[in-house]
Protein backbone atom coordinates (compact mmCIF):
# COMPACT_ATOMS: atom_id res chain seq x y z
CA UNK A 1 0.00 0.00 0.00
CA UNK A 2 1.29 3.43 -0.85
CA UNK A 3 2.21 5.55 2.14
CA UNK A 4 -0.41 8.11 2.93
CA UNK A 5 -1.15 10.30 5.85
CA UNK A 6 -4.92 9.96 5.95
CA UNK A 7 -7.23 7.00 6.39
CA UNK A 8 -7.78 4.51 3.57
CA UNK A 9 -10.70 2.89 5.39
CA UNK A 10 -13.28 4.86 7.31
CA UNK A 11 -15.29 3.07 9.99
CA UNK A 12 -18.54 4.93 10.53
CA UNK A 13 -20.71 4.29 13.55
CA UNK A 14 -24.28 5.44 14.05
CA UNK A 15 -23.94 5.70 17.82
CA UNK A 16 -21.15 5.59 20.37
CA UNK A 17 -22.81 2.43 21.71
CA UNK A 18 -21.82 0.71 18.42
CA UNK A 19 -18.11 1.11 19.16
CA UNK A 20 -17.66 -2.08 21.24
CA UNK A 21 -18.81 -4.14 18.25
CA UNK A 22 -16.89 -2.12 15.67
CA UNK A 23 -13.63 -2.46 17.64
CA UNK A 24 -13.45 -5.85 15.91
CA UNK A 25 -13.06 -3.97 12.61
CA UNK A 26 -10.46 -1.68 14.14
CA UNK A 27 -8.40 -4.63 15.41
CA UNK A 28 -8.32 -6.27 11.95
CA UNK A 29 -7.26 -3.05 10.22
CA UNK A 30 -4.57 -2.50 12.85
CA UNK A 31 -3.33 -6.09 12.41
CA UNK A 32 -2.85 -5.41 8.69
CA UNK A 33 -1.51 -1.85 9.25
CA UNK A 34 -4.29 -0.30 7.17
CA UNK A 35 -4.68 3.43 7.89
CA UNK A 36 -8.18 4.03 9.20
CA UNK A 37 -10.41 6.33 11.19
CA UNK A 38 -13.58 6.04 13.25
CA UNK A 39 -16.28 8.60 12.52
CA UNK A 40 -19.56 9.08 14.40
CA UNK A 41 -22.65 10.24 12.57
CA UNK A 42 -26.30 9.30 12.26
CA UNK A 43 -28.45 8.89 9.18
CA UNK A 44 -31.49 9.95 11.21
CA UNK A 45 -30.23 12.28 13.94
CA UNK A 46 -27.60 14.10 11.84
CA UNK A 47 -28.52 13.63 8.18
CA UNK A 48 -26.66 16.73 6.93
CA UNK A 49 -23.49 15.63 8.74
CA UNK A 50 -23.79 12.15 7.24
CA UNK A 51 -24.32 13.49 3.72
CA UNK A 52 -21.39 15.92 3.99
CA UNK A 53 -19.13 13.13 5.29
CA UNK A 54 -20.09 10.78 2.44
CA UNK A 55 -19.60 13.43 -0.23
CA UNK A 56 -16.11 14.39 1.04
CA UNK A 57 -14.72 10.93 1.87
CA UNK A 58 -13.21 10.18 -1.56
CA UNK A 59 -11.47 13.55 -1.77
CA UNK A 60 -9.83 12.80 1.60
CA UNK A 61 -8.36 9.57 0.21
CA UNK A 62 -10.84 7.15 1.79
CA UNK A 63 -11.18 4.08 -0.44
CA UNK A 64 -13.61 1.92 1.57
CA UNK A 65 -16.29 2.83 4.10
CA UNK A 66 -17.47 0.37 6.74
CA UNK A 67 -20.71 1.49 8.38
CA UNK A 68 -21.94 -0.16 11.57
CA UNK A 69 -25.38 0.67 12.91
CA UNK A 70 -28.23 -0.93 14.80
CA UNK A 71 -32.01 -0.60 14.89
CA UNK A 72 -33.28 0.77 11.55
CA UNK A 73 -29.64 0.97 10.36
CA UNK A 74 -30.02 3.10 7.26
CA UNK A 75 -26.51 4.48 7.78
CA UNK A 76 -24.72 2.33 5.19
CA UNK A 77 -27.42 2.94 2.59
CA UNK A 78 -27.51 6.68 3.11
CA UNK A 79 -23.73 6.85 2.81
CA UNK A 80 -23.76 4.64 -0.32
CA UNK A 81 -26.32 6.94 -1.92
CA UNK A 82 -23.87 9.86 -1.71
CA UNK A 83 -20.57 8.25 -2.81
CA UNK A 84 -19.09 5.80 -5.29
CA UNK A 85 -16.71 4.40 -2.66
CA UNK A 86 -17.47 0.76 -1.78
CA UNK A 87 -19.60 0.63 1.38
CA UNK A 88 -19.68 -2.37 3.69
CA UNK A 89 -22.55 -2.52 6.17
CA UNK A 90 -22.39 -4.16 9.58
CA UNK A 91 -25.76 -4.70 11.26
CA UNK A 92 -25.49 -4.32 15.03
CA UNK A 93 -27.71 -6.20 17.46
CA UNK A 94 -28.77 -3.21 19.53
CA UNK A 95 -32.56 -3.47 19.46
CA UNK A 96 -35.27 -5.76 20.80
CA UNK A 97 -35.20 -7.49 17.41
CA UNK A 98 -31.60 -8.65 18.08
CA UNK A 99 -30.21 -7.11 14.91
CA UNK A 100 -32.71 -8.57 12.43
CA UNK A 101 -34.07 -5.07 11.74
CA UNK A 102 -30.54 -3.80 11.16
CA UNK A 103 -29.73 -6.72 8.87
CA UNK A 104 -32.81 -6.26 6.71
CA UNK A 105 -32.44 -2.49 6.37
CA UNK A 106 -28.77 -2.89 5.45
CA UNK A 107 -29.10 -5.75 2.98
CA UNK A 108 -32.34 -4.69 1.25
CA UNK A 109 -30.92 -1.90 -0.90
CA UNK A 110 -32.61 -0.76 -4.10
CA UNK A 111 -30.92 -1.57 -7.40
CA UNK A 112 -28.21 0.96 -8.17
CA UNK A 113 -27.17 1.61 -4.56
CA UNK A 114 -24.99 -1.34 -3.55
CA UNK A 115 -23.98 -2.09 0.02
CA UNK A 116 -22.01 -5.22 0.87
CA UNK A 117 -23.63 -6.57 4.03
CA UNK A 118 -21.89 -8.64 6.68
CA UNK A 119 -23.29 -10.79 9.48
CA UNK A 120 -24.90 -9.27 12.56
CA UNK A 121 -22.59 -8.23 15.38
CA UNK A 122 -18.93 -8.87 16.15
CA UNK A 123 -18.41 -11.59 13.53
CA UNK A 124 -19.75 -9.21 10.89
CA UNK A 125 -17.55 -6.38 12.14
CA UNK A 126 -14.48 -8.63 11.98
CA UNK A 127 -15.41 -9.84 8.49
CA UNK A 128 -15.98 -6.27 7.32
CA UNK A 129 -12.38 -5.47 8.23
CA UNK A 130 -11.15 -8.59 6.44
CA UNK A 131 -13.29 -7.84 3.38
CA UNK A 132 -11.81 -4.33 3.22
CA UNK A 133 -8.31 -5.81 3.43
CA UNK A 134 -9.15 -8.22 0.60
CA UNK A 135 -10.39 -5.37 -1.59
CA UNK A 136 -7.24 -3.34 -0.93
CA UNK A 137 -4.97 -6.37 -1.39
CA UNK A 138 -6.07 -6.81 -5.01
CA UNK A 139 -3.72 -3.93 -5.91
CA UNK A 140 -1.17 -4.31 -3.11
CA UNK A 141 1.26 -7.25 -3.15
CA UNK A 142 2.51 -6.59 0.38
CA UNK A 143 -1.02 -6.64 1.78
CA UNK A 144 -1.79 -9.74 -0.31
CA UNK A 145 1.13 -11.55 1.36
CA UNK A 146 -0.03 -10.47 4.82
CA UNK A 147 -3.48 -11.81 4.01
CA UNK A 148 -2.04 -15.15 2.91
CA UNK A 149 -0.13 -15.35 6.20
CA UNK A 150 -3.32 -14.60 8.12
CA UNK A 151 -5.08 -17.49 6.38
CA UNK A 152 -2.18 -19.86 7.14
CA UNK A 153 -2.24 -18.89 10.83
CA UNK A 154 -5.99 -19.40 10.97
CA UNK A 155 -5.66 -22.89 9.44
CA UNK A 156 -2.84 -23.78 11.86
CA UNK A 157 -4.96 -22.72 14.82
CA UNK A 158 -7.62 -25.23 13.77
CA UNK A 159 -5.00 -27.97 13.51
CA UNK A 160 -3.76 -27.08 17.01
CA UNK A 161 -7.29 -27.18 18.40
CA UNK A 162 -7.77 -30.62 16.87
CA UNK A 163 -4.74 -31.88 18.80
CA UNK A 164 -6.28 -30.78 22.10
CA UNK A 165 -9.63 -32.52 21.56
Amino acid sequence: MKKKTGPVVSIVIGSDSDLPVMKETVSILEEFSVPHEVYLTSAHRAPERTTAYAKKAASRGVRIIIAGAGAAAHLAGVIASHTSIPVIGVPIDSSSLKGLDALLSTVQMPGGVPVATMAIGKAGARNAGLFAVRILAVNDDSLWKKLAGYHRRMARSIEQKQKTL
